[in-house]
């Protein structure tokens, strides 16, 4: 099955907490339903390298793993135990978030096509450049109503 990622906005560290404790530690996009927050199912894409590597595209930037900046907040105990395996909660640096919320739209084409070219996505059927462009809005959406609201970016996962 892989790895899941859902991608939200949340105002901070503290009601990503209750929130998983409201749901029971997720998920937050639940398969034939609306998502639990303001969120985005992200189907293979992992924080540091695949959405990584658009932020460095975005940013004009040489792709650097630490480039997203995440930071596990939920639950702390995940970073204690090596083989824990989910789920848990990372927040992504506000850098990432504006790096993406400051796409403007005439460039969304453009890096969705070179989004849709990265090697982790190569084993993907659903990669085309125009399924990426529609994922890329959804991401670049979340940022915009992240930044906003003066709320972060936070990624569920769960192996």
């Amino acid at each position: 099955m892989g790895v899941l990622y859902d991608y939200f906005r949340s105002s901070d560290d503290e009601a990503v907490a209750e929130l998983m404790a409201r749901i029971d530690g997720g998920p937050l996009v639940r398969e034939g339903g609306s998502p639990v927050e303001d969120a985005v199912d992200g189907k293979g894409i992992d924080p540091p390298v695949v959405l990584g590597q658009v932020v460095s595209f975005a940013l004009d930037v040489p792709w650097d793993a630490d480039l997203t900046g995440e930071r596990l907040i939920w639950p702390a105990a995940a970073g204690q135990d090596l083989e824990y395996e989910g789920p848990w909660v990372v927040v992504l640096s506000e850098r990432a978030r504006d790096a993406l919320a400051q796409i403007p739209d005439d460039r969304l084409p453009d890096l969705a096509d070179r989004w849709s070219r990265i090697e982790e996505l190569s084993h993907y059927s659903d990669t085309q450049p125009e399924l990426m462009l529609s994922r890329l809005r959804e991401f670049v959406g979340l940022a915009r109503r992240a930044r906003t609201n003066g709320d972060s970016i936070y990624c569920w996962i769960c192996l």
